[in-house]
């Protein structure tokens, strides 16, 4: 997504993301800012997104295409999206590392 507002960017793509997941927005945020992958899809989806809305602009010859084309992109973009989301909620479970009898 273009913009000469690096700021207005990030906020256009991080409320994109939130409007697909409404009810994780908190966890949305977070990997926003801490999960540079995540990060990209965001944009990568907002880019999608804001193309397939302008998609009736577009010669009638190639627009139906351009209409499937965009919208499988946002579909594989939220189901990456979606996983990304759920995987940050798997708490790794292990055993505690082993201490070794204290020496005097």
């Amino acid at each position: 997504m273009a913009s000469g507002d690096k700021g207005s960017t990030y906020l256009s793509a991080l409320e994109t993301a939130e409007t697909y997941f409404p009810n994780q927005t908190r966890l949305v945020q977070r990997l926003f800012y801490v999960n540079e992958p995540f990060h990209s899809m965001c944009e990568d989806l907002a880019a999608a997104a804001q193309a397939l809305a302008h998609v009736e602009g577009l010669p009638e010859a190639v627009r139906e295409a351009r209409r499937q084309e965009y919208a499988g992109l946002v579909e594989a973009l939220l189901k990456e999206m979606g996983e990304a989301i759920a995987q940050s909620k798997v708490v790794m479970l292990g055993r505690p590392p082993l201490i070794g009898p204290k020496s005097s």
